[in-house]
């Protein structure tokens, strides 16, 4: 009894340490910038992630009871809900809450880490293995102060499961069925996605009954309740089946049941949906497609967004393994260590869905590393502890210990010090936002880009046509459409999407037993236009937005967010509707470079990348060859931050045009489209047709015009 007192002690210890150790690294972020105002607003940091914004909305309808149809809040989201209870219970300000979770809920990863490595009877390794994982890049990088997303508990609860799982194998105690049952339950709340993994764990455990251990019935009981946790059925009901199920097993007399039970339990996965979901996430990140296209009617090709992120991109091998292990050489010693491990420890095994999930990076995207990190500690951990094992005395093993634990944790640390990442938007810009807020309506629509979706939602309290969660190739077309395109066509376009967006949504309120998903738009605005507006070739249609054309009726009002951050995703944002959607093909790019870093010598000013502009002779060198410049432009503010702007024409028949932004020491290099675009023509030139806008917030950082028509 003294022994396992003291061990439990010893465990309680170890916790607390690497819980202590995660969160004061995490709080490295909060010193760095603690006297810099511009990552504060009312005086307290903001988040640095877009998509915290989404579930800090949710949160913050939950707490005031305000919502509104089609808003798209996430109130029903565990994210949200969570949140919404720890503001409702905690005396800390609504902002400090999601700033800090992050640091408190993921720094949680520590316990299931250290609780395994009590299960192999090597606390030490558990030691070393929660400080690594706690911190290791990719890890860190998504769980970060202010990193506010779900992102928080996503490795926390597999590891817990993967805890359970590990205890349960090894001691066949019924406690561990209904503690496996209840983490699954628990992930899928917190994280729907989370079937691929779940999905993983039965597979394995599946396999390891069938080849080592098919006489153990309590093998087959932990299947069938995972399985029964994993169904796609609503929460509540898998809790009910869980512990109906549950209580049947703690009856031995009902042992022989128990096959009848994981038959019937894999018969309702297949029938509640069964690998979809796991095919569905494939799709979208293993097998990406440049282009998207349409199942039914005219068959559109969309630009898949897929290509546009960058974690879910290819990435080089050193970024794959530092953002696992904190170095490549740290990376090869816990793939070396874990395969060690799992030759010492069979049971260790089951941690290879983690790895594989964070292996699929490589194809997947940077996104997926994060889930390799916790379980791959294990093998840097080993080799440090099976090293100390050849130390003479117990000084010499706890020297060995820290030396080698500090070597690991180096690299990663001081990715920690260098990784000094922005708050999403500066104060000066969600003070833009606060102003726009009352001015507008809770129904009114402002087009933006998705990338500022959620924080427009969250400080102005607006719809917007998409988002960091909707943003799917057809539904970026519009968007893009009006950003690039010149501004009469873009203005129709503007109207058009908003009126079509809510007659969609009236249509799902119409058929909601034809509709799971309330917030997906079930057909494509574009498409649906162009048969209304008697077409059968989008083409035409888009064409036609240049004549005088009928449009809706105006049911609410539309705004433009024009940030001058945009310019540095203008391209991305272009190609969503350079495409022709009849045929899918990819029309010409646009000339667009922008130069911040730039060099004058004489008459000579060199933009970068072989880019030579001559003042004196008005020509400009692209792509090895002299081309001369259509029109000069130079802008600059004057102390009450209003616009002045002096354009020559050089030479008429040119298609070249250079736009020095003094005030922001930036140089464009655009052709005649991007020229005449609404982004440059509204936001960088206040250029703007007044029958067709108006001004609302007028300032360097962001411009916001109202719509006319």
């Amino acid at each position: 009894m003294n022994n396992l007192t003291k061990e439990t002690k010893l465990t309680l210890l170890y916790i607390a340490v690497a819980f202590l150790f995660s969160v004061a690294v995490r709080m490295i972020w909060f010193y760095q910038f603690s006297d810099y105002e511009p990552f504060k607003f009312n005086s307290q940091f903001m988040i640095n992630t877009n998509d915290g914004y989404f579930w800090a909305e949710g949160a913050r309808d939950i707490l005031s009871g305000l919502t509104q149809e089609n808003d798209r809040s996430p109130i029903e989201h565990a994210a949200s809900q969570l949140t919404a209870l720890f503001a409702y219970v905690l005396p800390f300000s609504f902002e400090s809450i999601i700033l800090f979770m992050p640091i408190f809920l993921s720094s949680l990863v520590v316990i299931p880490i250290i609780l395994i490595a009590k299960s192999l009877e090597n606390l030490e390794l558990g030691l070393v293995a929660a400080l690594l994982a706690s911190i290791a890049w990719s890890y860190y990088n998504r769980t970060m102060i202010g990193y506010y997303d779900t992102d928080m508990l996503n490795i926390v609860l597999p590891m817990f499961l993967l805890w359970s799982i590990i205890w349960a194998v090894k001691t066949n105690e019924n406690k561990y069925l209904i503690i496996t049952a209840i983490d699954i339950l628990i992930y899928r709340w917190w994280y729907p996605q989370s079937y691929s993994l779940e999905f993983s764990f039965f597979g394995l455990i599946l396999l390891y009954t069938l080849i080592w251990d098919r006489k153990n019935i309590y093998n087959y009981k932990l299947l069938a309740i995972m399985m029964l946790a994993m169904v796609g059925l609503e929460g509540y009901i898998r809790a009910i089946l869980v512990l109906a199920v549950f209580y049947i097993y703690k009856q031995k007399q009902f042992d022989k049941y128990v096959y009848y039970i994981l038959g019937a339990s894999i018969l309702l996965f297949f029938a509640s949906g069964g690998f979809e979901p796991i095919w569905n996430q494939l799709k979208g990140y293993v097998f990406k497609d440049a282009v998207s296209v349409g199942e039914e009617g005219l068959k559109l090709h969309f630009y898949s967004v897929m290509q546009t992120v960058r974690e879910a991109g290819h990435i080089p091998f050193d970024m794959f393994a530092n953002r696992i292990s904190g170095h490549v050489v740290t990376f090869v010693i816990s793939v070396v260590g874990f395969i060690y491990l799992a030759y010492k420890h069979k049971i260790m095994l089951f941690g290879l869905p983690l790895i594989g999930l964070g292996f699929l990076a490589y194809v997947g995207g940077l996104r997926f590393t994060i889930y390799a990190v916790p379980v791959l500690a294990f093998g840097a951990a080993f080799l440090i502890t099976e090293a100390a094992r050849f130390m003479p005395s117990k000084r010499l093993k706890f020297l060995t210990i820290t030396a080698l634990s500090m070597a690991v944790l180096y690299p990663n640390i001081a990715h920690v010090q260098d990784y000094r990442v922005p708050t999403v938007f500066n104060a000066d810009e969600v003070k833009i936002l606060e102003t726009f807020k009352g001015r507008v309506e809770r129904e009114d629509y402002v087009v933006a880009w998705w990338d500022y979706g959620y924080p427009l939602r969250y400080y102005s309290d607006v719809k917007t046509l998409i988002d960091g969660g909707k943003h799917s190739g057809a539904v970026n077309f519009p968007v893009s459409f009006i950003l690039t395109h010149p501004q009469e066509a873009a203005a129709k376009m503007a109207r058009l999407d908003v009126e079509y967006t809510e007659k969609t949504f009236k249509f799902i309120e119409g058929n909601e037993e034809l509709i799971k998903d309330k917030n997906l738009t079930i057909f494509s605005n574009i498409e649906q236009m162009t048969k209304d507006y008697g077409f059968s070739d989008t083409n035409d249609f888009l064409l036609s937005l240049e004549s005088d054309i009928e449009l809706p009726e105006k049911t609410r009002d539309v705004y433009l967010y024009l940030p001058y951050r945009m310019l540095d995703i203008y391209p991305t944002v272009e190609m969503f509707s350079n495409i022709d959607l009849m045929s899918g093909e990819m029309k010409k790019r646009s000339l667009f470079y922008v130069s911040k870093m730039f060099k004058q010598e004489q008459n000579i000013v060199n933009l970068g990348q072989g880019i030579l502009f001559d003042m004196q002779k008005g020509t400009i060198a692209l792509s090895n060859q002299t081309v001369p410049i259509k029109r000069f432009v130079q802008t600059s503010y004057d102390k009450s931050m209003k616009l002045s702007k002096n354009i020559q024409m050089l030479n008429p028949t040119a298609s070249v045009n250079i736009i020095y932004m003094s005030s922001y020491n930036t140089f464009l290099v655009v052709d005649e489209k991007t020229y005449n675009s609404l982004y440059i023509q509204l936001m960088v030139l206040e250029e703007y047709d007044k029958t067709l806008f108006e001004e609302v917030v007028m300032t360097p950082l962001a411009k916001i015009y109202r719509l006319k028509i």
